[in-house]
């Protein structure tokens, strides 16, 4: 007998992902090879990435997240506005939510497709050679460049990704360029293993990143342009401590449907 299950597809800045409501626990929350063959474009629905809205009895709802590679991945900023608008959609909440991740809580807001994530606060970075280093909820390499429309990102991305020095778990490597009064930045991302069109805690890495470049401390207000649209990342910066992280940006219902995954 068939088994359909019902998914929603939404994007964020080109960031998209499969979204699935599983308050009922009905979906298998570790069938990996599953959620896999759903992210794949070709034989799937095709996403950069799966997640569960799950029941929680201490917030509106529980974020569960996995890459595109089926494995459960670290924060995802852009999901996570995606979740929100999802919750909204099933009105779980209203214009603001409380809820829970793999790093924690977030609060956020909604503005008709604009959701206004706020993120964990950071406090520590590192420099690798020129790049910048730090943990936005997902490890994240910052490299300022230039001429990046025609920089190679999956071959550089990915040589950074597996190198050495990052191991096995690799981690997310981003590219920034100054353009006009904000910035153009663009991801390689571990667990798609390919250039996405844009990665939440990267953008939120990049411009921190400028902040430490900048020598400066107190309130930031960056633009971000990524290859799938526009966000915006505002934070305070006292020394290394980052605290009042927002990413804001568009969360928007692509379509929906139902899979037979028996």
């Amino acid at each position: 007998m068939a088994q359909e299950i019902q998914f929603y597809k939404y994007q964020g800045a080109g960031n998209d992902f499969i979204l699935i409501d599983n308050r009922n626990a009905a979906f298998d929350a570790d069938n990996y090879d599953l959620i896999e063959k759903l992210c794949d474009r070709r034989f799937g629905i095709g996403g950069d990435g799966l997640m569960l809205l799950q029941e929680s009895k201490n917030y509106d709802f529980q974020m569960l997240y996995y890459n595109a590679d089926g494995k459960e991945g670290s924060m995802c900023g852009n999901g996570g506005r995606c979740l929100v608008a999802f919750a909204r959609d099933l009105n779980i909440i209203k214009d603001k939510t409380v809820f829970l991740a793999v790093d924690g809580e977030h609060e956020a807001s909604i503005v008709e497709n604009q959701v206004n994530l706020g993120m964990i606060n950071v406090d520590a970075h590192h420099r690798d050679a020129e790049a910048y280093v730090m943990n936005t909820g997902s490890p994240h390499y910052v490299l300022f460049t230039e001429g990046l429309a025609e920089k190679d990102v999956y071959a550089e991305g990915s040589a950074i990704r597996n190198n050495d020095t990052y191991g096995e778990k690799g981690i997310n490597v981003n590219f920034i360029e100054a353009e006009g009064d904000g910035y153009f930045v663009r991801t390689f991302e571990r667990g798609v293993e390919d250039e996405t069109f844009a990665c939440g805690t990267g953008a939120v890495a990049s411009a921190m990143s400028v902040a430490v470049a900048s020598g400066k401390d107190g309130d930031f207000n960056i633009p971000i342009r990524v290859l799938g649209g526009q966000l915006r990342i505002s934070f305070h910066k006292e020394g290394d401590h980052f605290s009042n992280v927002y990413l804001t940006g568009p969360a928007i219902q692509v379509f929906q449907g139902k899979i037979d995954i028996s």
